[in-house]
C-alpha cells in the first residue's frame, strides 16, 4: 500500500508539473487594445490626436491603415517599439507616433476622411484590432468669405452697369435735345424764307 501511495503522489506531482508547463507554454497573456474615442470630428487644418492604448507582455508592432471615403486604403505608419519605424511618404511630415499605440495627424484635410484601422500584434503571434472613424469638416467661414467675396463682386458690376446706363441716358438725353434745336432752327429758316419770299 505504501508504495501505490507513492506512485499515486507522483502521479499527482507529475499531472501538476504537466498543467504548469502547458500553460507556461500558452500564449502569455495576449495582447489587448482600448480604442477610447471611435468617432472624431475635426474641422479642416486641425491636428487630430487618434487615440488608442495597448498592453502585452512581449514587444508588439503596430500598424495604421486610412481608408478613405472612396475605398483607397493606404498604409501610414509602423512600427514596433524600440526597434523601428516606417512612415509612409504621404505622411511623413504630418503623423507622429506615441509608445501606447497613439498617432497624431497634422493639418488635416478633407481628403483625410474615413475608417483609420490599427492592428496591434504580438511577438508571440496574438492580433488585436480597432477602428476609429474621422469625419473632416470645411470651416464654415471659409464658405462665407466666399459668399462674401461674390457678393462684393456682383455689387461692383452691378454699379459699373448702372453708371453706364446713366451715361447712355445722359448721351440718349443730350443727342435728343441737340436734334429738336436743329430741327426747331431749320423750322424757323424755312418760316423767315417764306416770309421773306411773300
Amino acid at each position: 500500500m505504501r508504495p501505490l501511495r507513492g506512485c499515486r503522489g507522483v502521479v499527482v506531482g507529475t499531472v501538476t508539473l504537466c498543467l504548469a508547463a502547458g500553460w507556461a507554454l500558452q500564449t502569455p497573456g495576449g495582447v489587448s487594445l482600448v480604442v477610447p474615442q471611435p468617432n472624431i470630428n475635426a474641422t479642416v487644418a486641425q491636428n487630430i490626436l487618434l487615440s488608442v492604448e495597448y498592453s502585452c507582455r512581449g514587444a508588439a508592432t503596430v500598424e495604421w491603415k486610412h481608408v478613405s471615403s472612396w475605398g483607397t486604403t493606404t498604409k501610414i505608419v509602423e512600427w514596433k517599439s524600440g526597434h523601428y519605424i516606417n512612415i509612409s511618404t504621404g505622411y511623413k511630415d504630418r503623423v507622429t507616433t506615441f509608445d501606447n499605440g497613439s498617432i497624431q495627424l497634422l493639418n488635416v484635410g478633407v481628403r483625410d476622411a474615413g475608417y483609420y484601422f490599427i492592428t496591434v500584434t504580438e511577438e508571440y503571434g496574438t492580433d488585436a484590432y480597432g477602428t476609429i472613424l474621422v469625419n473632416i469638416h470645411e470651416v464654415i467661414y471659409e464658405d462665407l468669405h466666399f459668399v462674401a467675396v461674390l457678393f462684393a463682386f456682383l455689387a461692383a458690376v452691378s454699379a459699373v452697369l448702372s453708371c453706364l446706363m446713366w451715361l447712355c441716358n445722359k448721351s440718349l438725353h443730350r443727342f435728343q435735345k441737340r436734334r429738336r434745336h436743329k430741327l426747331t432752327a431749320s423750322a424757323a429758316e424755312e418760316i423767315e424764307l417764306e416770309t421773306i419770299e411773300c
